[in-house]
């Protein structure tokens, strides 16, 4: 991405904040002032106490400037009065800039994590979860750090530099020449070291993402881990990796002092020039010693701009790395886009429709294989539960996946209430629909806030309703902090079966007209099967229901069945279904059923 992209698009993104960013200059731009006073008070001594030159001007007016004894007191008030200044200067600043980050911070942070939220799963499957968490918590900053790190500094920097400069022409116009010597040089450094360094911040950025990758996979799966004995060897990896970012920091830290020290000694050399035609000219009388005194100060205040200007090369190089990290993942188009003109959807009747539906990883990502549909079509009424059975990787969770707008369709349609979902409102289609998984995933909050997750609206009464349709209740009310009790992280201080009640109780409290149960109760004993698929009984009543199982005798109580093969829909399988029944509640396409078998 093209650096005069990237600095459009940050200056896009300051839009909103242009009036702090504008309040943040005009305080920064205080600091001229004081380094134009912060020489006069010794100034005043060397000419006005110390010799025989009369006092400046502004202090002629004081009853206190007819003796040199009060010249001096005059002195000591005004250093004081400069400093006070200053350091009241220099907290507004810090505070204001620190304010202004902090807040174009969250706007782009959360911006940055709601696009991450849109993107597709398969996305997120190849690029990881911890590349995602680098990108919000640690490249966000970007933006403020050009702004308030870089931008504000150095534009505060460059009015300091001209004012300074023509403070000093006025004192002597030969030394100010002399001080200008030393900036193309400088200019010259600063290009050469953003040329060269600015892809190298981007390749530690990325290293510092691969490490935070091994800590996040790592903390995930612990229970692998010590199950069996890798700690040494993902302590291997991790070292590895952070050796790496290690390696790589120590080379741009080398690289950045050495750039500091051409910058310093290049300013080193326009002092010594500065100050040796200076102290000639003292000689000669065309200045006085307190003008040379005031000259070296101001060229100190005139190189700092300069090096401050040069030092953040460097800290732009980085945060310009990083916002081309962050700008990369908003340039991530979602994998399935809304319409402009997105139908609404209060509440469906709940008919779903797959009408010539083919679908394959393969043109997302590779080499993830199975999952592939090939010309599926059937109708499933409103109110109808319809089971559906296929080993592994046959294709089951893509119907669902497709039902749910995971990923969109390649050819054919998927209709709820004969509309193609593509033309529904996601977050409308989505209050469709609710979903329990095989591995239900609890967030690390209390149950009731689990359980609310599905309506965060409803009240405590109907919380708990939904929990004692689920099964949930009694174990609940054994804890001894009831519904406050904490679940943990993804639930995991609860068991199974309790996790998977739970996000059963989420489900009743939805109310959504399409159920979905993607292998409920595959990783549950028998006797907590049979509890919970008496709640599943009890939740599907009434609703459309899509219930994918390896064992068919969960599927028994399924209106219908359908049986997938390697994408294809085939026959019903060994568990016999009345045809009844199935010419009633289900129509399948003829050219998807295998040797022209209804289901």
């Amino acid at each position: 991405m093209k650096r005069a992209r990237i600095s459009r698009r940050v200056v896009g993104e300051l839009r909103p904040h242009w009036w702090r960013v504008t309040l943040t200059l005009i305080v920064d731009l205080l600091s001229t002032p004081v380094i134009l006073l912060t020489p006069i008070p010794l100034k005043i001594v060397i000419d006005s106490v110390l010799g025989d030159h009369p006092v400046p001007g502004f202090l002629s007016g004081f009853p206190l400037a007819s003796s040199p004894n009060g010249v001096l007191w005059l002195a000591a008030i005004l250093q004081v009065l400069v400093v006070v200044f200053a350091e009241l200067q220099t907290m507004a600043s810090y505070t204001l800039s620190t304010w202004t980050g902090e807040r174009i911070t969250l706007a782009f942070r959360a911006r940055l994590f709601r696009h991450i939220q849109r993107l597709s799963i398969l996305l997120h499957d190849r690029r990881g979860t911890a590349d995602s968490v680098y990108r919000v918590q640690y490249d966000a900053t970007a933006i403020a750090d050009i702004t308030t790190g870089c931008v504000l500094p150095v534009a505060t920097s460059a009015v300091a530099l001209v004012i300074t400069l023509f403070v000093i022409a006025k004192l002597s116009w030969q030394l100010c020449l002399v001080a200008l010597v030393i900036v193309p040089a400088l200019y010259y450094f600063g290009s050469y070291y953003t040329k060269r360094m600015r892809p190298r911040y981007k390749a530690v950025k990325g290293i510092e993402s691969d490490a935070l990758h091994v800590v996040q996979e790592v903390l995930t799966s612990l229970r692998i881990v010590k199950a069996f004995g890798r700690e040494e060897l993902e302590q291997g990896r991790f070292f590895e990796e952070s050796r790496r970012g290690a390696g790589a920091r120590t080379k741009l830290a080398f690289a950045e002092g050495v750039f500091g020290l051409i910058v310093n000694a290049t300013t080193a050399l326009g002092s010594a020039a500065v100050l040796f035609i200076g102290a000639k000219q003292v000689e000669s009388g065309a200045l006085t010693l307190g003008q040379l005194v005031l000259v070296i100060a101001y060229l100190a205040e005139l190189y700092a701009p300069l090096k401050t200007i040069s030092g953040k090369v460097a800290v732009l190089q980085k945060s310009m790395a990083s916002a081309e990290r962050a700008f990369e993942v908003l340039d991530e188009a979602p994998e399935v886009p809304e319409k402009p003109n997105a139908v609404a959807l209060v509440r469906a009747r709940g008919k779903v429709e797959f009408r010539n539906v083919s679908f394959d990883y393969l043109e997302r990502t590779w080499p993830r294989a199975p999952g592939v549909l090939d010309d599926v079509s059937f109708v499933v009424p409103a109110g109808t539960s319809l089971g559906i059975s296929g080993r592994t990787g046959a294709g089951k969770t893509t119907l669902i996946s497709l039902l749910v707008r995971f990923f969109d369709v390649e050819s054919g349609a998927v209709l709820v209430d004969d509309t193609d979902v593509r033309d529904y409102r996601l977050a409308d289609l989505r209050n469709q629909l609710a979903i329990v998984v095989q591995d239900p995933v609890l967030l690390s909050t209390s149950i009731a806030e689990n359980i609310a997750y599905a309506r965060p609206s409803a009240d405590h009464r109907e919380i708990v309703a939904a929990a004692q349709a689920a099964d949930v209740d009694d174990f609940v009310r054994a804890m001894p902090d009831g519904y406050d009790t904490l679940v943990g992280e993804r639930g995991m201080r609860l068991s199974g079966g309790e996790r998977q009640r739970i996000s059963l109780a989420r489900a009743f409290l939805k109310d959504a007209p399409i159920l979905i149960l993607d292998e409920p109760t595959s990783s549950v004993d028998v006797r907590t099967e049979e509890r919970i698929m008496a709640a599943m009984r009890r939740l599907m009543v009434g609703r459309t229901t899509l219930m994918i199982a390896h064992r068919l005798s969960t599927l028994e109580y399924c209106d219908a069945r359908l049986h997938l093969d390697n994408g294809k829909l085939l026959a019903p399988g060994p568990v016999a279904v009345p045809p009844a029944v199935v010419a009633s509640r289900i129509v399948t396409h003829p050219r998807a059923v295998d040797s022209g078998r209804q289901p």
